[in-house]
This record gives structure tokens, C-alpha cells and sequence, in this order.
């Protein structure tokens, strides 16, 4: 198995049900729940008792398997869909496995070996070594790969000034980074005076300088969620007046991102409202940072399974992480998006490894 510090997911305090059924899932519970999720990885069908039964390390009957079937359904592990008598994993039923039952291996010395080939290849700039190592991502696991670039090539706020207008209009002044000025003019839902956007704007040169727009964002929701009970109406303003100007900054390479395109032969992701919002979101980037920023602070590999990212729409994928640094100082995440239903004792070992050698290639040229 790959050492523990490899695979870090998401915290146990954050799926209250995992420390309860991990003392109520007896041997035979597990096993069933192990082979039941790797024959759905394997196939996409939802897997019945008979086909567990034939298995000759279940070694139970079809009405015995089925009643275990059923209790991990009880317990929120297994779905029914109405097309058939088999079984699905939940999220929850992927989390449980993802933690409790899955073993990962690291991948074999050639394979590692052709990674670092590959990147240090395409060090003709380091632009060149993040844009392969997201096509390495994704042409190994067939999904899509994703490196948010450095902190360094984002944009920092450095100052804001809001200025009302008439009819509901605000002038936006952003410095990025040290000189970059950029204004905006932005409408909002109610007319705002001076004092208020006076308020807001010294808020977020307080709190948010050296970070960029995403962070921003992030840190103003999370002020709200904290101080829900109490009227903070110069919160509001702040991340009314910010999130409107949000999509109006000009779009930085601030990720970089490929084979969108292979979630289109997932069958659990081809509706076509599904791939319209997935692909909607790669081409804004902005909750696919936001989703990184999250990981920026993580201690090897982390995995948001469904809902778990935070953000519907994507709810029906998983989402394996890793950050990279150079020196211990961690200068960005890299990761892998794709179906809940992936083989995750292959996927994560890839963006454990790309991550290490992207930091290892990131040094070697500084």
C-alpha cells in the first residue's frame, strides 16, 4: 500500500455517519459492499445478489446476499434505481469505501518513470511543464486534469475603491498584483450610498489584501455563514459589489485544464444539461479554483466524492487533488475531475505521483 501520508481525505468529522456504520458493517457486510462497488466501477450495472453470489470469496446465498444488499441500503451505502433490481454505490457508499476499504498501490517504476520523461520534456517554459502535466492527467485516467498555476501568476488584490453612481450603479476600482488598475462599472439590485460602500471596501483592504478574487469570494460567504444571526449589512454590500464585478475581471490563466472532452463519454455525465454546466464551469474556471483553494492546505491527496466539493454542479463527479510545492513552499493543487464512479485505487496514485514530480521538475529548473 502507498504510505498513509499519501492518502488524506476528506476529514471523518465531516461524514457523521462513517465512524457509526464502520462498528455496525461486519466482515461479510464489507465484502459485499467492496465487490458490489468494484464490479459497478468495472462495468456501470447495477450489480444483483446473483452476481455477488456466483463470486466464489462471497461463498453466501442469493437470498443472504440480498438481505445484506438491502441493510447497506438502509444505511444509506446502496441505491435501487428504478431501471432495475441491482444495486448503485451513493456517495456515501464510495466515502465509506474510500476510507475504509480501498487499498492503493503506487504505480510501477515505468509508468513513474514515463511521467517524469514526459515532464521534463516540456520544459521549454514552466507555462509548458503545467500544461503537460494536466495532459498527462488526463490522458492517463481518461478524465479530466487540472493544475492550478502558482500564486504568483494570479491576480492579487492589492486595493479597492467602490464610488456610487446614479441608478443603481457602482464604479469598481481593483489594483491587482503591484500596478495593475482595472475599473468597472456595475449594476446593482439597490442604490447604495457612500458611507456604505466607504464601509465595505475598508472591510476588504483589511482582510483580503494579497489575495485573489476567488479567495476574496470564498472569505466573504464564509463571513456571512459565521455571522448569519446578526445584521452585517456592509458584508453584503462587499460581496454584492464583488461578486458582480467577479465575472467581469478579465479571465487569467490562473488554472489550466484538459480532456474536458473525455467526460463526454461517461455515460453517468452525458446528459446534455449535465455536460452543458460541466463544461460551463471549465470555461469560467471559477468554481473549479475555488474547489483547489480548498486543497491548498492538504497534506498529500484529497478526495471530494459528489456533493462534497461544495458545488452542484458537480455533484455527480469525484474530484482527487494533490498540491505541489518547491522548498515546503506549496505553490499550487493539481488534480483529477471525473465520474463518482472511477477506479480510485488507480487515480489517486496518479495525482499523488504527477504532483511529486511536478514539484520535483518545478525545482530542478528554479
Amino acid at each position: 500500500m502507498m504510505p498513509p501520508c499519501c492518502l488524506r481525505p476528506l476529514p471523518l468529522e465531516d461524514h457523521p455517519m462513517i465512524e457509526k456504520t464502520d462498528e455496525q458493517l461486519n466482515t461479510r457486510s464489507r465484502t459485499l459492499l467492496k465487490k458490489l462497488i468494484h464490479s459497478y466501477i468495472d462495468t456501470g450495472q447495477p450489480v444483483g445478489s446473483r452476481t455477488l453470489a456466483r463470486d466464489k470469496e462471497v461463498d453466501l446465498s442469493p437470498a443472504t446476499v440480498r438481505n445484506v444488499m438491502a441493510d447497506l441500503e438502509d444505511l444509506g451505502f446502496l441505491a435501487s434505481p428504478h431501471t432495475s433490481a441491482g444495486r448503485i454505490p451513493t456517495a456515501q457508499g464510495y466515502r465509506f469505501f474510500v476510507d475504509s476499504l480501498l487499498r492503493v498501490e503506487p504505480l510501477a517504476m515505468q509508468e513513474t518513470s514515463h511521467l517524469e520523461a514526459q515532464l521534463l520534456a516540456a520544459q521549454r517554459s514552466e507555462q509548458d511543464v503545467f500544461n503537460q502535466a494536466s495532459t498527462l492527467l488526463s490522458d492517463i485516467t481518461h478524465f479530466a486534469g487540472v493544475v492550478m498555476l502558482p500564486r504568483h501568476a494570479s491576480q492579487q488584490l492589492r486595493h479597492v475603491e467602490f464610488l456610487p453612481l446614479s441608478e443603481r450603479r457602482v464604479l469598481v476600482i481593483f489594483v491587482f498584483n503591484q500596478q495593475d488598475v482595472q475599473n468597472k462599472i456595475i449594476h446593482t439590485q439597490r442604490d447604495y450610498s457612500a458611507s456604505e460602500l466607504q464601509e465595505a471596501a475598508n472591510y476588504l483592504n483589511q482582510s483580503f489584501v494579497g489575495k485573489d478574487i476567488s479567495q476574496v469570494l470564498q472569505g466573504l460567504k464564509k463571513s456571512l455563514d459565521l455571522a448569519r444571526n446578526e445584521v452585517n449589512q456592509w458584508l453584503n454590500t462587499a460581496l454584492e459589489v464583488v461578486d458582480q464585478s467577479y465575472s467581469q475581471v478579465p479571465p487569467t490563466d490562473d488554472c489550466v485544464i484538459a480532456g474536458e472532452t473525455n467526460l463526454m463519454d461517461v455515460a453517468e455525465l452525458s446528459s446534455i444539461d449535465t455536460l452543458r454546466d460541466l463544461f460551463a464551469a471549465f470555461n469560467q474556471k471559477r468554481d473549479i479554483l475555488e474547489l483547489l483553494e480548498q486543497s491548498i492546505d492538504a497534506d498529500g491527496v484529497q478526495i471530494f466524492i459528489g456533493e462534497e466539493s461544495g458545488h452542484p454542479i458537480l455533484d455527480e463527479c469525484s474530484i482527487i487533488t494533490a498540491p505541489y510545492q518547491v522548498d515546503n513552499n506549496v505553490l499550487g493543487v493539481l488534480g483529477v475531475i471525473g465520474p463518482t464512479r472511477m477506479a480510485y485505487d488507480r487515480v489517486i496514485p496518479v495525482v499523488d505521483i504527477t504532483a511529486r514530480l511536478l514539484s520535483a521538475t518545478l525545482k530542478a529548473a528554479s
